[in-house]
């Protein structure tokens, strides 16, 4: 006889067969590793403990972390530090401009954590990077991988004229990509991606290419979370209604037993078709398979 309070288990999948993490040498992992804690800097490699790092790493890549390590947001997916967000380090554009250049880097990836704290949104922590960057090197080719910029004001006509103008500083810097992800299908954003919105995702990338038509865009959804085939594929084609130029599709994978449980491990023929479902509707650029990131050779 079964219990009203009996506790339900969860069921964890077992990580498949076709999953295989990059091997580098540790060498090279530990020099990175120790630069950026030497830097007093962070990359989203770190915090949100990249798959790929390793691999990165070993090629002198890294992607930066802009306004600290701890996001204004809960997203149920991601391993960065949820809560209050730090007092801005105001060195840390310097700090990661000079990174840059002991790395030698010339393709350089800015993200943030959200900093819905901030009257801007965090839009000027990528304004000042760029320009200490571009101190070093004009150029160095710079994308960015913002937040959605969304909030403030008393009402949505407020609001998107707040989104539209944080992002026309960022834009006016000129990057040579503006990339920010869906993460996954309409219909689980509330449950993914608390405090986003996906119609408010879908207008950034539409008024990016509004404002500067010249700057490619750039978008990345993750697979595995009770998504369905018809749901991804209209994902697809919502950012190909606003004209975004490339599109990344990777495996979502677990970081803890505090976040999101693994649904469906998508199997690599079905990374491959929607790598074709894609290519033929005439993205630009398409990375598509189990370890894919946003920033994955992104250069």
């Amino acid at each position: 006889m079964e219990h009203k309070n009996q506790i339900k288990v969860e069921k964890i999948l077992r990580l498949p067969s076709w999953i295989k993490f990059p091997i580098s040498k540790a060498s090279e992992f530990e020099k990175m590793q120790r630069l950026i804690k030497k830097s007093n800097i962070h990359t989203i490699c770190e915090e949100g403990r990249c798959p790929n790092r390793a691999e990165c790493y070993a090629s002198g890549t890294a992607t930066f972390l802009l306004g600290g390590s701890i996001c204004s947001r809960a997203c149920a997916f991601c391993q960065v530090s949820k809560g209050k967000p730090s007092e801005i380090n105001k060195y840390e554009s310097i700090q990661v401009a000079e990174a840059v250049k002991i790395l030698k880097l010339k393709y350089v990836v800015l993200t943030s954590v959200a900093r819905d704290d901030l009257p801007d949104h965090g839009a000027n922590l990528f304004v000042t990077t760029i320009n200490e960057i571009r101190k070093i090197d004009p150029k160095i080719q710079i994308e960015v991988l913002t937040p959605d910029l969304w909030g403030g004001g008393k009402n949505f006509e407020d609001k998107d004229k707040l989104q539209k103008g944080r992002l026309k500083k960022i834009l006016e810097k000129k990057p040579i990509c503006f990339n920010h992800n869906l993460e996954t299908v309409e219909r689980l954003q509330k449950e993914v991606r608390r405090g986003a919105n996906y119609k408010n995702s879908i207008s950034l990338l539409e008024k990016s290419k509004s404002i500067a038509p010249d700057i490619q865009t750039k978008s990345g959804i993750m697979l595995g979370l009770g998504e369905t085939l018809e749901e991804i594929e209209t994902t697809i084609l919502d950012l190909k209604k606003v004209d975004c130029d490339q599109i990344t599709i990777g495996q979502y994978l677990r970081p803890s037993l505090k976040h999101l449980s693994v649904q469906k491990y998508w199997e690599p023929r079905e990374f491959e078709y929607l790598e074709s479902f894609c290519k033929k509707l005439g993205f630009k650029k398409v990375s598509c398979g189990p370890l894919v990131r946003s920033s994955y050779h992104a250069g």
